[in-house]
């Protein structure tokens, strides 16, 4: 079985309660970090890898980017999926070539662009067209940021959903929706739903499968305790020192 078919199963038949867990690494040494731990997939965070490189959210040059996910691809054997944000304006065939060559898996495609949401027929058919380019190579999972960027209405957010659904995604990222629509968003879209969770507080994994979360992701979070981890043994290595 290949990697990208490994991914796909690990979405099909999940429990309520136990929704596919996707922690992100940014480097090669936490990524090897999360295999070990015995995670079966990962799911790079275009924020924890930009900052990595010394680079704001979003600013991250596409070829940077793509070096980072082949990195860490490189460094584990589980399947990986790469946060591509909104494609670099890379042509389907060329984002898709990119991908595949990194060695990602799948890839997290956003609906906005520099915090305006786009139009959801244009993205649709840009989606429809990188599924055409992936064939069954990649699982493409569609960000939804109707409540990042747009006035948060459920309803607008499952019409992006089936749209982007119909145009041959895997997977649809309903981003930094409430916990209390979940219910709705999982009667009203079809397929797998992926949800942003927090390790600060909120509801458990558990709660959010139950929910509707199909899969969780959580951003650049564990990138963002790494640095903090590491400050405190700077402020430690310098009262030493």
């Amino acid at each position: 079985m290949s990697k990208v078919d490994v991914f796909r199963a690990l979405h099909r038949g999940r429990l309520p309660g136990d929704p596919l867990m996707l922690p992100g690494p940014w480097d090669a040494v936490s990524a090897r970090t999360l295999e070990e731990a015995g995670f079966p997939a990962l799911a790079t965070p275009s924020a924890g890898i930009a900052a990595s490189l010394g680079y704001e959210d979003g600013s991250t040059p596409a070829d940077e980017m793509f070096a980072a996910v082949a990195r860490i691809c490189r460094a584990v054997d589980v399947p990986v999926s790469a946060d591509v944000e909104g494609g670099y304006g890379l042509a389907p065939t060329e984002l898709v070539e990119r991908l595949l060559a990194a060695g990602a898996v799948g890839c997290n495609l956003e609906d906005s662009h520099r915090g305006v949401l786009k139009d959801p027929r244009e993205h649709a058919d840009w989606l429809a067209r990188v599924r055409f380019a992936a064939g069954d190579q990649l699982f493409v999972n569609a960000r939804v940021d109707t409540f990042a960027y747009g006035d948060g209405d459920p309803a607008r957010a499952i019409e992006r959903a089936a749209l982007y659904v119909a145009a041959g995604a895997d997977c649809v990222y309903p981003i930094g929706a409430p916990t209390n629509v979940l219910p709705l968003l999982r009667s009203g879209i079809q397929g797998p739903i992926n949800v942003n969770a927090t390790l600060e507080g909120g509801p458990e994994p558990s709660e959010l499968g139950e929910l509707g979360a199909t899969r969780i992701t959580f951003g650049p979070t564990l990138q963002r305790w790494a640095a903090l981890a590491f400050k405190g043994m700077t402020d430690e290595l310098r009262k030493r020192w």
